[in-house]
Order: structure tokens, then sequence, then C-alpha cells
């Protein structure tokens, strides 16, 4: 959906019947501002009894009447802005459901490729600044819209030739603010976004590496991309400050000249001499005239607000028109078979160069145990990320039991693939919620016994609640071979009948790997197991090995087949082996 120059037309769609409390809102709101010229009529009056010097008693009655019609326009500002506040929370809901509904359907890849910062800036702050939108700007608007509409009334009443001389500056005013609102400004204010947006990436991504820099002593300079995501952000920060402040010190000057507007034309008038009507009138233009200012204020800030806006909706579009998976809530194929066959298979990351898959054809028997090896860069796990639909083929097709994963419902491939991260994610509940992650419904008991298949036994022993225990509070932590225990327990609870192992054992130390090695021989068992490889010696008793270079298969056998061709499989076991015997120096 393109954004169009009015925004407020697209959130309709997402109002529902709220649009008509908009549409509410809006009405009150310039209603409000039309009663609140009503006083300033009042203050006229009561200046030219109190010049007069006649009838002064009538003041009284005049000036409650000015409260009370003060008092009614605020009421109706409030219930303006009550409408505009419900409208705004229930478009800024339907917007965030939206979002969701269109992420949750999305190839996991997204997450990786995009960044997760990004992501969540967006579901948040984006439709955050929608919610702002309706709810402030919109009242304000109707009110800046309005009231010029009445000042321009009690300006030309009461003395044309002052209104007149009040409003050029105002005018000018005008001129230089719709030049602050021009394409030219629309793209600085994506620009702002976008660099706001890579910080926060960028920033998700340092927080994450802080173990790392603390282990290392190192700062935040380390991580340069960070550091340059901050600088950028500074330096055009800077940038657009200076390109704005012409505009903005000819803007301030321009409409708080109103009040050197009444004094030079005061002083021209007097000159023709001093009448109690001239005094009359200069006095109210003195006191009117804030109110220009305090308009053509708003109206800026108005103004800068819609551009916020629209960039927003430009992000949340960004997401929207994102290509979600086919067949996400789709039928479920049937098929109780768990071959894999990858046929011609061509995959190429949006804005890459080189396809990281090319023409790729591996067919893997149900139950085999298989392994991707190769130079890093070949193209392994985005193999097995395209096995299980993290992101969708370029060309060509990978099936299971003969049906296009493409045509299993995203409920149903999850069921049939399960995952096992070099970095497994703990969220911070209890090893409990944290396991039942693959199977909601699955009772204490089950989720037990399947931490006791992924040997986790003396990590529920030294935790001080057991399965309860909540991970990440009061010092209780994991190392990365524990964590990845946890995480295995997960895939005995889910029983997919394909796991994909991606060099699952890389962070585990000795003690750890060796339960870890375990309860994979437990969790493996009938099962077709995929393993991607960086240790040779973790493949060594797989039924086939796929040797992936460029993105193509070059290689496949055994261990002992492929060290006898004397190929590439056969270099890298020679200089694994020489890895092995390397020591450090006395």
């Amino acid at each position: 959906m393109k954004v169009k120059e009015n925004p407020l037309k697209d959130l309709m769609v997402y109002a529902g019947n709220h649009k008509y409390i908009i549409l509410l809102g809006r009405v009150l709101a310039a209603a409000s501002a039309l009663v609140a010229m009503i006083p300033y009529y009042q203050i006229w009056k009561i200046i030219r009894i109190a010049v007069d010097g006649k009838n002064l008693d009538a003041i009284k009655g005049i000036a409650w009447q000015a409260v009370a019609i003060t008092i009614t326009g605020m009421l109706l500002y409030i219930f303006s802005l009550l409408c505009t506040h419900i409208s705004a929370f229930r478009v800024q809901a339907n917007m965030r459901i939206s979002l969701m509904n269109k992420i949750i359907k999305l190839p996991l890849g997204v997450f990786d490729s995009e960044g997760t910062g990004k992501i969540r800036r967006i579901v948040n702050d984006s439709t955050e600044a929608t919610e702002t939108f309706i709810a402030h700007n919109i009242p304000d608007k109707a009110v800046a819209s309005a009231t010029p509409v009445g000042l321009i009334a009690l300006m030309l009443i009461f003395d044309w030739r002052l209104g007149l001389l009040c409003m050029i500056p105002i005018a000018i005013g005008f001129v230089i603010i719709m030049g602050m609102m021009g394409k030219n400004m629309q793209e600085k204010m994506a620009e702002y976004q976008g660099a706001l947006e890579t910080m926060s990436n960028e920033g998700v991504e340092y927080v994450r590496g802080i173990p790392v820099v603390k282990t290392f002593g190192q700062t935040v300079f380390t991580f340069k991309r960070f550091k340059n995501a901050i600088d950028n952000y500074a330096n055009w920060a800077s940038d657009y400050t200076v390109m704005l402040r012409p505009k903005m010190v000819k803007f301030i000057v321009s409409i708080n000249a109103v009040f050197v507007a009444v004094i030079c034309a005061s002083y021209a008038f007097s000159l023709y001499g001093v009448t109690p009507k001239l005094i009359q009138n200069v006095m109210y233009y003195i006191i009117i005239s804030p109110l220009l200012t305090l308009t053509m204020t708003k109206l800026a800030y108005s103004g800068e607000q819609e551009m916020i806006v629209v960039d927003a909706l430009q992000r949340v579009n960004s997401i929207l028109k994102m290509e979600a998976l086919s067949n996400y809530d789709g039928k479920k194929s049937g098929t109780d078979k768990n071959d894999i066959s990858i046929e011609n298979v061509t995959f190429r990351y949006d804005g890459a160069k080189n396809d990281a898959v090319h023409n790729l054809n591996i067919r893997i028997e149900s139950g085999k145990h298989v392994a991707l090896v190769g130079p890093s860069g070949g193209g392994k796990t985005t193999t097995a990320e395209l096995i299980a639909r993290f992101f969708d083929v370029t060309s060509g097709s990978i099936k299971i039991g003969g049906v296009n994963v493409k045509e299993f419902s995203q409920e149903e491939l999850m069921k049939k693939v399960s995952f096992v991260f070099q970095d497994s994610k703990l969220l911070k509940t209890s090893v409990l919620e944290n396991v039942r992650l693959s199977r909601p419904d699955a009772t204490e008991e089950e989720v037990t016994q399947a931490l006791i298949n992924a040997q986790c036994e003396d990590i529920l022993q030294k935790l001080p609640d057991g399965i309860n225990t909540v991970i990440g509070t009061k010092g209780v932590y994991l190392s990365g071979g524990e964590m990845q225990r946890i995480s295995i327990a997960r895939s005995f609870l889910k029983n997919s009948p394909i796991i994909i192992l991606d060099e699952a054992t890389a962070f585990a130390d000795p003690d750890n790997e060796n339960k870890v090695q375990t309860a994979f021989e437990k969790l493996a068992a009938g099962k077709t197991v995929i393993m991607i490889a960086h240790r040779l010696s973790t493949v060594l008793g797989a039924d086939e090995i796929f040797v992936l270079k460029n993105g193509e298969c070059v290689e496949n056998g055994t261990h002992s087949e492929l060290v006898s061709k004397n190929g590439l499989y056969a270099k890298m076991w020679k200089d694994y082996e020489k890895s092995v015997e390397w020591k450090v120096g006395a």
C-alpha cells in the first residue's frame, strides 16, 4: 500500500468503525477552536468599556460570560481528545495485530536478514507514532485549521488596517513553514528514522555480544558497526540541525514580528490623532497577537508529526508487503514419509550478487544420518534452512516424502522438522516453559522425561526450584553446553521425524560435549538426521557425507569413500588431522 500525502486516509484502514469517532473528534476540536474565539470578542467589549470609563459594572457580567464560554470550549476539546485517544489505541492495536499476523507468516530467515532490532522498532515505535498522530496531532491540526478562520474575522472586524498589517508577518511565516514540509524534508525524515533504526539494530547485536567484549577487555569501539551507527546518527542530527537553523530563525522572527507590526501601525495611526477607539484597538491587538504566534507554532509541529507518521506508515508497509510463506495455513499434505529430495535447487539472498546455493541435488533416504560439510560459505546452513523453509527456493524444489515443502502448512512442516542450533536461545522463564515451547500442551511429566533423555538431570539437581527454576534470575545462569542440552530436550519433546543439527556441540566443554553426544544418539534413533559439521570427527559414522562448495555438491559418499577419492574432503580430513596434532610450543 503506497502512503498518500494524507496519512489519515491510510490509517482509516485500521480504524474500522472508530473512523466515525475520529471524525467526531475532529469536529469537536474545530468547534472548540471557534468557541475559544468568542471570549476574545468579550475582551474587546471589556476594553471598550474600560477606555470609555462608562457602565463599568457591566464588565463583571461580560467576564463571567467569557469564563463560561472558555470552559465550554475546554470541555469540547477534552471530549475531542477522548474520541481521538480511544480511536488511536484501537488503530495502534489493529496495526500491531496486522503486523504480527504478517510477521508470523514470514520465512524465518527474514529475522536474520532484516534484523530483529529493526523489526522490533517498526512494531513498537512506528505504530506508536501513528497513535500519537491520531490522539494529539489530528485534534491539534483541526484546531490549527479552524483558529485562523476565527482570527481573521476578529482581526478584520475591529480595525481591518491593523488586522492586515498583523497578518503580513504571519503570511511570511506560513510560506516559510510550507517550505519546510516539502519532499526534501520528507526524505530527511526518512533518513532520520533510518538512522535510528540502524542504531537500534546494531545496539541489539552489540548487547548480544557483551560477554565477548568483557571477556577480551574491549570497549564499545571494538564493535565498529555499532559505533559507526552512533556516529552516523550524531553527524546526521548535527547536519540536519544546521540545515534547518536559517529557516527556523526566519520562521520564529516572522511570527513574532506581529508585535512589531502592531507597534509600528499604532505609531503611524497616532500621527493623525490618538482617539479612544485607537487605544482600544491597539490594546486589543496586543492581547490577541500571541494567539497568532501560538497557532503558527502548533502548525509547525503538526507538520513535523505528519512527516513522522508518513515515514512510520512506509516502514509498517515495508513489512506488510513482504512475501509471506505460501500455504501457511493450508491443508495438510497427508504424507508419513520422511525422505528428503533436493532437486535442482538454486537460492540467492536478496541483494546478493551470487547464489548461496546453485543447482543443488541431494537425496536423503528416510531414517538415514547424513552430514553437510565443506568450506565456510559453501551453503551448508542455507541448505538446511531451505529444508525447513526459513526461505523459499529461488528455483527447483525440496520435497519431504515426495511432497513439496511449499505444500505443507507451516504447522505441519514444523512438526516434521526440528532444528538444534549452534547458539541455543533460552527465554527468561522457567526450564519447564522453555522446554514446553516445542509442544505447549505437554504435561510436566512429559517435559521431565524429555529433560532426562537430553541428559539434563545434573542441571535440574543444581537448580534451586528444579524444573520450575526461572533462568536468568537470582544468579541462575547456565553454560553454553547446558543451554544446548535444554534445547535438545525441546527436540525430544517435539519428537519430529527429521532432525537438523547445526554444529550443535560447537560451544560445549568436554564434559557437556559427551553428554550432548549421548543425547544426540538417543534423539537420532530411527529419525532422518542432517548434521552441519565443521569438525569432521563428528561425521565419521554418517551414512552419507555431502561436500558443499560455493553452493554446489562437489562430492558425496561415506567417510572412507571420500578419503579414497583424494578430493576436497580428503584434503579437509588431512588438514583436520594436522590441527588435532598441533600443540603449543614450550
